[in-house]
């Protein structure tokens, strides 16, 4: 599929460009009355210690202190904000030391137009926990605190924003160089004589740059949108770079594999009385997938989910599907000579490839034409909203793993908060959850002072 950004664009602005031309009348009093020559200056943070530990594989998984500091400035029609953070602890028993630029970007705001360049985090969809049309940012997937949004890392990125009325917006983005989540595979055992050779990434060229699109449209009754995405997938899969069985101990070296993709997506959040209705979707289109294991399958993949109080209890029910229309099985290999050593050595190296490309096709939920996943959530507020009690749940129906976190948020002062709770995951032996069970289940506790 050639890149289809530029038609897509196109296409937005001409239909648009009609209807435009008529609001313009409508809304030029209300823009006038607003342009003035705002000025502001906002600056907070905060200190905490966070911990997260317990598991089987090691006693502190994350363990820190911390001290972030946002600012934003506004003035003449020029904007920038910055959130930078020191961090200094345990992290899987290795002492650790981080110095992150959260985000820090400058740009142009107006009534209609904003420009902004610099390192963001940009989140695109309406459902809740799982999106499929939010695929701009990378993650540290083994950056586990009490706090999830802190596993999301910053793209550099020029961010456009068009909005031809105040409820509907045209936001464009090009991210020139590409940022890959964040995999540990060095902390699983993966048995004697198996490794990971270090990454390559792709080259920093504008043929391997990013492209987004978004048009939004918020109205009171009703939000939705359309979005497009062309370039590498932060999340990524593996491959065999090398496998020498002959040896006394056999030898595999796997290597990350990266791989581009585009993707059409649509969103929507609709009220209807005290529930809201959320749903969510993509088309996903990859290529070469026959031949790397590490491709995935073009897919669809779709969430639909209801919220809902129930007396003071806020509940968001979700199903999570995914569709491959080109599925094919797996085949996997079959010894029929255990006594030929030539035989059994082939059927060792078609095993191990077998079961590599079984592996990568469960990080993508593909081991199967149709994935079927359920979500849960409850949450509600004790004594006056300074405690918060939380409970969310995942099983997947396809794979049989589930995960639970229940959590309690006390706010002890204005500017004192506690956090505490569990996250516990489960699978059948050989799934995706049985081995990151290993690493990631355990308590975690944090104190925070906001300033």
């Amino acid at each position: 599929m050639k890149l289809p950004a530029a038609k897509f664009i196109l296409l937005v602005i001409l239909t648009f460009k009609f209807y435009t031309n008529q609001a313009q009348n409508l809304f030029s009093e209300l823009l006038e009355e607003q342009d003035e020559q705002l000025s502001s200056v906002e600056w907070n943070g905060y200190v905490r210690g966070s911990f997260f530990g317990g598991s089987e594989d090691y006693h502190f998984n994350t363990l820190f202190g911390e001290l972030a500091v946002q600012g934003s400035w506004k003035h003449d029609r020029s904007l920038l904000y910055a959130d930078f953070r020191i961090r200094e602890g345990l992290q899987f028993d290795q002492q650790a030391f981080h110095l992150q630029l959260k985000e820090a970007y400058a740009g142009y705001y107006g009534n209609r137009l904003t420009l902004l360049l610099g390192n963001q985090i940009v989140k695109w969809g309406r459902t809740d926990g799982y999106n499929p049309t939010n695929n701009i940012n990378p993650n540290d997937y083994f950056l586990m605190t009490a706090e999830q949004d802190d596993q999301i890392i910053s793209n550099f990125m020029m961010r456009i924003q068009y909005r031809f009325t105040p409820a509907v917006e045209l936001e464009l983005l090009a991210v020139p160089f590409y940022k890959p989540s964040v995999y540990r595979y060095d902390l699983f055992d993966m048995g004697t004589g198996v490794s990971f050779a270090a990454a390559d990434r792709p080259d920093a060229t504008i043929d391997n740059s990013a492209l987004a699109a978004r048009l939004n449209f918020e109205f009171p009754k009703a939000g939705f949108s359309l979005s497009f995405f062309h370039g590498y997938d932060p999340f990524y899969g593996f491959f065999i770079r090398k496998m020498d069985l002959m040896q006394e101990i056999p030898e595999i070296i796997y290597q990350s594999g990266y791989y581009k993709k585009n993707v059409f997506g649509a969103d929507i959040a609709l009220p209807l009385g005290t529930w809201i209705i959320r749903g969510e979707a993509a088309v996903t289109a990859t290529h070469d997938y026959e031949n790397h294991m590490h491709i995935p399958f073009p897919d669809i993949y779709y969430v639909a989910g209801l919220e809902h109080d129930f007396g003071k209890i806020k509940t968001i029910f979700q199903y999570a599907g995914k569709f491959i229309p080109e599925f094919s099985e797996l085949q996997k290999p079959v010894l029929h000579d255990p006594e030929d050593p030539l035989q059994v050595l082939a059927y060792a190296g078609e095993n191990i490839f077998y079961e590599s490309a079984l592996f990568n096709r469960k990080i993508f939920n593909q081991q199967e034409k149709y994935h079927h996943a359920l979500f849960v959530s409850f949450s509600r507020y004790f004594n006056y909203e300074v405690v918060r009690v939380e409970l969310s749940a995942y099983y997947n129906l396809t794979s049989d793993e589930y995960m639970i976190r229940p959590s309690l948020n006390w706010s002890i002062t204005d500017h004192l908060s506690f956090r505490t709770g569990v996250n516990f995951m489960h699978g059948e032996e050989g799934s995706v959850f049985y081995k990151a069970k290993e690493l990631m289940n355990g308590v975690f506790l944090q104190f925070k002072v906001s300033f």
